[in-house]
């Protein structure tokens, strides 16, 4: 394989810049290699925000994370805070998870930040993402940026950019910083000389300012009271979870917690696990074990950033079973506006936020309580975004999206692990307390609303190739829809990225009120829903199946389950046949 022009001149320029010797060393033994495959995916193009800012593999490389990316990456976001806020101090954040070189790379940004005039708050040990959202706000910070991957292999790592409300950068202030990001040709531009006196270490007290605050949010301290002793088991995956999930429990009242050990310790090569991720099952095995030997009753598990939560409880044979991100999202809206509904405190100001891909049933369940709902784009930083404009005119009481983040309360303005660990054993004692269990609470929550079933299938397509395989999969879709899906007409495709909704029965078109995305969303005429978008932190095209049907008793629920798990099949049959 040829490298064509450009790629060539861009390793060129790393070889014969301003970069250290070990990086040149590991370009050029590639070079000796002839690894033509390992050297365009690592020079073809400079990594770029996605939904969740930057991130990629680590190494050499203008796509991937690095010294020179991460401190390309914050000049250019210094120099946006320098144009956006002439002439005042400017205050950022920074805090790192427990990946490899996170901590490094923290170094490296507050280096940057401190040579361009700009004050860092530094957290001085490894902290959830949620709590730098709170940092920044609490600390009248302009940004902040996070040194994670999320839950991608130990391979990763990236860089997440916040603003000044402490949610991720969104339009035009995201392309605002990508274009300054672009303007720096040379890493001659980049300023890596640490000026100490700007940087502040922090830690302990903001631990504090942000658990009291979380405690605050507490809607049923009575119920915790009576049902204190519920025995959960928590494992962090060897990430950032540790510092403060055990911590929030024992603020809100939960005091018979028990800590997977083998996943306790912070580690970046996430010994224990294939991928650090809460929604994969293997991930949750250790964890699962533990709940069988103690007869838990709740089973937690974060991510390495603690953004993100997956859940186990035991059904009614029995057995420990998963609760993907939708129902544990549209429990957790089902118990927080039950609860505010009991507390007569919903008056008609309050709303919730899920994601045009999330599950619908959180619709339903916000439409009976009578409660507005609003619908963002994919990625939380839209929910954020959402909650700032709304900020003083409305009170958010929670919302989430299907991958596992979940939201309660204005105090962050990203999904919070933290805060959902709370809640989400807040809502089994609520749900113990009435003599029920958090299995049945969704099991009676399907029998009044409907059961709702979604499956989220991803495609897996590496580099260069990959990429344009994922566009020419979408082209695809967008000039030749599929007619019908799982037996049923599509009656409706929504183009996010055209910002038109057609229906395609009566041929009539109107206008979707979202900022331009990559989405296409097929409907057909017995409700059920395909979302097929390129994934904006991971070489994938996911599609987002959902489909649902009435549930008479509890006791129908597996076969009615069974039903739709084969329609699913039927619709992914069809979109790919």
């Amino acid at each position: 394989m040829q490298l064509d022009a450009a790629t060539q001149q861009t390793i060129d320029t790393w070889l014969n810049g301003n970069y250290d010797q070990e990086t040149k060393a590991e370009i050029q033994q590639l070079v000796a290699q002839n690894a033509s495959v390992e050297l365009t995916d690592a020079f073809y193009r400079s990594l770029e925000f996605g939904t969740g800012g930057l991130r990629g593999i680590m190494g050499a490389g203008s796509n991937r994370i690095n010294k020179y990316t991460i401190g390309t990456a914050t000049q250019g976001l210094s120099n946006y805070l320098l144009n956006k806020y002439p002439g005042e101090k400017i205050k950022v954040a920074i805090a790192h998870d427990s990946r490899n070189k996170s901590d490094e790379f923290a170094g490296i940004a507050a280096d940057v930040f401190s040579a361009n005039g700009i004050h860092v708050y530094f957290f001085k040990a490894l902290r959830p993402t949620p709590e730098l959202s709170f940092a920044i706000r609490t600390l009248g910070c302009r940004s902040g940026v996070m040194l994670t991957a999320s839950h991608n292999p130990k391979e990763y790592n990236g860089y997440k950019a916040y603003g000044a409300d402490g949610g991720q950068f969104t339009s035009p202030d995201d392309t605002m910083v990508m274009d300054e990001v672009a303007k720096i040709k040379n890493i001659d531009d980049v300023k890596f000389e640490r000026i100490a006196e700007n940087v502040e270490l922090i830690g302990e007290e903001i631990d504090q300012q942000y658990l009291d605050a979380i405690t605050k949010l507490s809607v049923s301290p009575e119920a915790i009271e009576r049902q204190k002793d519920l025995k959960i088991v928590f494992s962090p995956i060897h990430g950032t979870g540790i510092t403060l999930v055990p911590k929030a429990l024992a603020q809100f009242g939960f005091d018979n917690l028990t800590v997977v050990a083998e996943q306790e310790k912070p580690d970046g090569n996430f010994p224990t696990v294939v991928y650090p991720n809460p929604e994969e099952k293997e991930a949750m095995t250790l964890a699962l074990k533990k709940a069988q030997e103690i007869d838990a009753d709740l089973v937690l598990a974060t991510d390495p950033d603690a953004d993100r939560v997956g859940i186990a409880v035991k059904n009614n044979d029995g057995e420990f079973v998963l609760l993907n991100g939708n129902q544990t999202g549209s429990l957790l809206i089902n118990y927080l506006l039950t609860a505010w509904d009991e507390k007569g405190k919903l008056d008609g100001d309050q709303y919730i936020v899920k994601t045009i891909v999330t599950t619908n049933l959180i619709e339903a369940i916000a439409d009976a309580k009578k409660v507005k709902y609003y619908n963002t784009l994919t990625g939380f930083k839209y929910i954020g975004q959402l909650i700032t404009s709304l900020q003083g005119k409305k009170t958010f009481i929670g919302g989430g999206e299907e991958s596992y983040g979940y939201l309660i309360g204005e105090l962050v303005r990203d999904k919070d692990a933290v805060i959902s660990c709370a809640f989400i054993a807040e809502m089994t004692a609520f749900y113990k307390d009435k003599g029920s269990s958090l299995y049945n609470a969704m099991l009676d929550m399907y029998v009044e609303y409907g059961l709702y079933k979604e499956e989220l299938v991803s495609l897996t397509k590496k580099g260069k190739s990959g990429a344009e395989e994922i566009k020419a999969m979408m082209e695809k879709f967008r000039s030749n829809p599929p007619q019908t899906l799982g037996g049923s007409k599509v009656k409706t495709l929504k183009d996010y990225e055209l910002g038109v909704e057609t229906d395609l029965i009566q041929q009539k078109q109107s206008k979707l009120d979202f900022p331009k995305s990559d989405v296409l969303q097929f409907i057909t005429e017995d409700g059920s829903i395909v979302s097929a978008r390129p994934s904006g932190t991971e070489p994938k095209i996911k599609f987002y199946c959902s489909v649902n049907a009435p549930l008479s008793t509890r006791e129908a629920f597996k076969d009615v389950d069974a039903q739709l798990a084969a329609k699913i099949k039927s619709l992914m049959e069809d979109l790919q046949a």
